[in-house]
């Protein structure tokens, strides 16, 4: 596995970095149907409005460390990024990739557990965890969104757990991209033509494989014509039923 990435860090808990601003616009958010904030009415979003910040974060920048205190909640709206656990061999494991529309701040712990980083430019909606806290107790319907979210991303953890305990790469690289594909529709997105924002080292990383069997396993899908890579960050799905017999067929080999 490769070696963890150093980026430009940005603290969680400083005042607002270089370029951020008060949001203006929450209601014209592209990702607003997808986001938590989705739960509150035009009237209640001005609440949500005047506590919030945006955030810019460049290709290569650390949101957060892990063990830091945890001071914030996140909504990505655009970019995306990995939330990296280092074990003390000095490998890492990428525990899950952020998209936009996903909220940071599902987790009981008073710190982070993990190390949050921006694998493209990206921006955050950050919400001190005070605030958030306070629009929970005014809108018992963002909290009920938020408990929504939180059995959903517990659903995605059972089956990504599933994914890796697979003996076989092509079954592991099949499920990865199905669950790609499923998000690119809400963004507005092909289903069938899968953006890739992150390398292949930080897909192996995810799916604790090495980087080579992940390019050689691209390779192996592309050659069965289950799907087509005409750039190496596109992956088009040339046969959806054909990777979900994959994706769910231990035999496959």
């Amino acid at each position: 596995m490769s070696r963890p990435h150093s980026g430009t860090a940005l603290s969680a808990v400083d005042d607002p970095a270089p370029g951020c601003s008060t949001l203006k616009d929450c209601l014209h958010c592209s990702v607003r149907h997808l986001a938590v904030c989705s739960a509150l009415s035009p009237d209640e979003v001005q609440a949500l409005e005047r506590v919030t910040i945006s955030q810019p974060l460049p290709l290569g920048a650390t949101l957060a460390r892990a063990g830091e205190p945890r001071q914030h909640v996140y909504t990505l709206t655009s970019g995306a990024l990995r939330l990296v656990r280092t074990l003390a061999d000095g490998r890492r494991q990428i525990s899950s990739f952020v998209l936009p529309g996903d909220y940071l701040g599902l987790t009981g712990s008073d710190h982070h557990r993990y190390d949050i980083e921006a694998i493209a430019d990206s921006r955050v909606c950050r919400v001190a965890l005070s605030q958030m806290k306070d629009l929970r107790a005014r809108y018992p319907h963002l909290e009920r969104k938020l408990l929504q979210r939180a059995c959903q991303e517990l659903d995605a953890a059972a089956d990504a757990a599933l994914a890796l305990g697979r003996l076989q790469p092509a079954e592991k690289l099949a499920d990865f991209l199905l669950r790609l594909a499923a998000r690119e529709a809400p963004l507005g997105g092909n289903a069938l033509r899968v953006t890739l924002p992150m390398g292949r080292g930080d897909i192996a990383d995810h799916l604790g494989l090495t980087m080579e069997t992940v390019s050689r396993t691209f390779t192996k899908l592309r050659q069965s014509g289950l799907i087509a890579l005409p750039h190496l960050n596109t992956v088009e799905i040339l046969d959806q039923d054909g990777l979900r017999e994959l994706s769910a067929d231990e035999g496959w080999a």
